[in-house]
């Protein structure tokens, strides 16, 4: 029994010893400096805050004299500054200080936890060690060998005792401008001076973690609600992360989730609460947004993308409109919506493609609009292949109290995006670890990213400010909205990207064929939410809620529901009459009509104006769901090689004989009004003796083919009547 409680005693006094040696939280101080209060800084400051250690800051408000650290040599003044304050401190030899920088640093775990590694390390003073020697590369050589861990000396985060630092600091003999890295590293290749000031470099990043060349080597640890910063190569938890050189972005990323708690459903990066809430604000005091549309190419669905801009719960009187129309064939639209609305913006200004702007030169000069009016609170900047299905978008971004902030949107279905998560060492796209998540919205939160595009909100006192005197949209070789966030980020201004709230979706350009009469009309496949809004009926759903007032059944099996919005058979119609090329009463070409067409009429086969597939998409899509339900048991992929428009006038074809359908079951769909477009016209089902004389334009007919519902077309006495027919299944 002696012997074991020897034993355990031999163990244990280390121990007690070590946790009796560590330095108290009383005696850290912390020290920093910055000279402006940047969004990095302010970043710096909150994580500061959310672990308790309290920043004492030299320097804010002064001029910077040391150089620009981050592209070349410099930094000295900050070691000036230091010197002069730690004279304050050389009688405190229990004073443990630490040093950061603060631009591109966050914290990451408590002081008590900090004092605890520090003390562990068993050195008088620790630098952050990083795997570039920086700034002269023949010092490499000087080096003391390390078999594991990163070799070079980094200043931007130091910790040691005052005795200690101030006795390096006070070497300092340099210019504002000199390289402060480059004389804490002289101070540590000499072999007297490590030695008599017991300095080591944290190479397997305990307390400091440098991003810099490490990228590969960091991951998230996400466990009990908490974010920590993992070493993966040393199986280290920093607690101070360094974005230095290129990889602020990086750090920028990380800073999301530090600190955080984060579940399945919600998470949030270092998103204070100061929110700007403005549900008490009445509408006459809310914020002038000045708003710039811009619309560069042919894009699809551009009306209804104009009308949502007077359908944000936003007075119209508090907004000032700019948009640069670069596409002649949006004109028209334009025009329209002008029209409709130019009442409720009587300060508009229109830039047409007459006025041939390049891109850049009209996005400046919407951003000029706000920076040179006082009375402009924010810049609202959105391209047309945005759908902001969210009417409270504008008022949620500018609660958000972000100086660059833009609502997270995607493609449907696609993973395409607003916004990138990192950027690639060229500057480019590069995914980050959790890109996918943030877009499928399975991590919730605003978060700090280094691209954003397409639509986005900026502060007015930025624009007046940070970003004055500046060309926001021009750099060589760079399209316009790669030069904006360039120019953003090199300001130290952060962008951020919201996916707290649905906001919309973004459409595709890619395949937009403008030579079509009406193009939206093909664009099912690619842009298939926005197609579904505009053509089809707006009570189709209801259908499926088993509303008997939206399914009738006028004859035995057969079935009438609303399947097609007027604007459909419109311009259904418009493209048939367009094309022109109608069959006669019956088609020379067998080719076009599959060999099925028992009765000859006059018609157009959706194959001559190349939407057979997108017609097909749509039964496949829309009506055969409604066939299943309406015919249990029986299931259809949809199949037809018979899609016409047909057309009956009393002078032409007034009528249809009876006949089988040579399908299982078929479709005709109305195009237009009894009573406004024709008289007469209908369907008569000659077993049961039915008929169906009074057709609702964009109400479908279904019912079987071949069999048991031998039927004619009744005849069109005046005017001209539409219809679209599928034979389905045959």
């Amino acid at each position: 029994f002696a012997f074991g409680f020897l034993i355990l005693l031999i163990i244990l006094i280390p121990i007690f010893s070590l946790h009796s040696s560590h330095p108290s939280l009383e005696n850290l101080l912390v020290l920093t400096v910055a000279t402006e209060q940047t969004d990095g800084f302010e970043r710096f400051m909150r994580t500061a805050k959310e672990f308790n250690y309290t920043v004492k800051v030299l320097g804010l408000g002064k001029e910077w004299k040391g150089g620009d650290v981050a592209r070349t040599v410099g930094g000295g003044q900050k070691v000036r500054w230091l010197k002069k304050e730690l004279q304050k401190y050389k009688d405190r030899p229990e004073l443990v200080i630490l040093f950061v920088d603060s631009y591109d640093v966050i914290f990451a775990s408590s002081p008590r936890e900090l004092l605890w590694k520090f003390s562990r390390m068993g050195h008088r003073v620790v630098f952050s060690a990083e795997a570039f020697c920086w700034p002269n590369q023949k010092l490499s050589s000087k080096y003391p060998a390390v078999k594991n861990g990163k070799r070079f000396l980094n200043s931007g985060g130091f910790i040691g005792y005052a005795p200690d630092i101030i006795g390096i600091i006070q070497q300092w003999k340099q210019k504002d401008n000199d390289d402060d890295q480059l004389f804490y590293t002289n101070i540590y290749l000499d072999k007297v001076q490590r030695n008599k000031f017991n300095m080591t470099l944290d190479h397997h990043s305990h307390i400091f973690q440098n991003l810099n060349g490490a990228i590969e080597e960091v991951v998230l640890k996400f466990e009990r609600g908490r974010v920590r910063v993992r070493n993966v190569a040393y199986d280290t938890l920093p607690i101070i992360i360094h974005g230095n050189g290129p990889t602020k972005l990086q750090l920028n990323y990380l800073g999301n989730y530090i600190p955080t708690a984060w579940t399945h459903d919600s998470g949030c990066g270092i998103c204070d609460d100061d929110l700007f809430y403005l549900g008490d604000v009445p509408d006459e005091e809310l914020p002038i947004v000045q708003v710039g549309v811009f619309i560069e190419q042919p894009t699809p669905f551009l009306e209804e993308f104009l009308e949502r801009l007077v359908s944000q719960s936003y007075p119209t009187d508090r907004l000032r409109l700019f948009i640069h129309n670069n596409e002649v064939h949006h004109e028209p639209h334009i025009q329209r919506f002008w029209d409709r609305h130019r009442r409720r913006f009587p300060n508009a200004r229109i830039v047409g493609p007459e006025e041939n702007l390049e891109q850049a030169q009209a996005r400046t000069m919407a951003v000029e609009l706000c920076r040179e009016d006082p009375t402009c609170d924010y810049y609202f900047s959105i391209d047309a292949d945005v759908v902001l299905e969210n009417p409270d978008t504008l008022r949620i971004l500018i609660e958000e109290n972000k100086q660059v902030i833009a609502p997270m949107l995607s493609r449907h279905g696609k993973l395409w995006s607003n916004f990138w998560g990192a950027l690639s060492p060229e500057g480019f796209y590069a995914r980050s670890e959790d890109y996918i998540d943030i877009v499928q919205g399975k991590r919730v939160g605003v978060w700090n990213v280094p691209y954003i595009t397409q639509v986005y909100l900026i502060r007015g006192m930025t624009l007046r400010t940070r970003l004055a005197q500046i060309g926001l949209f021009s750099q060589q070789g760079q399209d316009p909205d790669m030069a904006f966030c360039r120019i953003v980020r090199d300001q130290g201004i952060f962008m951020f990207v919201s996916n707290r709230d649905v906001f919309g979706h973004l459409v595709s350009t890619s395949s937009y064929n403008i030579s079509r009469l009406h193009p939206d009309m093909w664009q099912i496949f690619d842009n298939p939410m926005d197609w579904k809004e505009k053509y089809i009926h707006e009570n189709y759903t209801k259908i499926f809620e088993d509303d008997k007032n939206t399914v009738e059944q006028p004859c035995p099996d057969v079935y009438w529901f609303p399947v097609l919005s007027d604007r459909m058979c419109d311009e259904l119609v418009e493209t048939m009459e367009s094309y022109g090329q109608w069959s006669g009463g019956g088609h020379k070409d067998k080719r076009l009509a599959g060999g099925y067409e028992n009765v000859p009429t006059v018609d157009i086969h959706m194959n001559q104006i190349d939407f057979e597939k997108e017609w097909l998409k749509f039964l496949k899509q829309y009506v055969a769901p409604v066939t299943e339900k309406l015919y249990p048991g029986y299931y259809t992929e949809a199949r037809a090689v018979m899609n016409f428009v047909v057309r009956y006038r009393p002078n032409e074809q007034p009528l249809l004989r009876p006949h089988h359908d040579s399908s299982t079951f078929t479709i005709n769909i109305a195009l237009n009004n009894k009573g406004k477009d024709y008289q007469g016209g209908g369907c008569r089902f000659l077993r049961y003796d039915c008929r169906v004389e009074s057709p609702r334009k964009g109400w479908s007919f279904l019912h079987p083919g071949r069999l048991t519902h031998y039927h004619e077309g009744l005849p069109t006495t005046q005017g001209t009547r539409y219809i679209a027919v599928s034979f389905v299944d045959p």
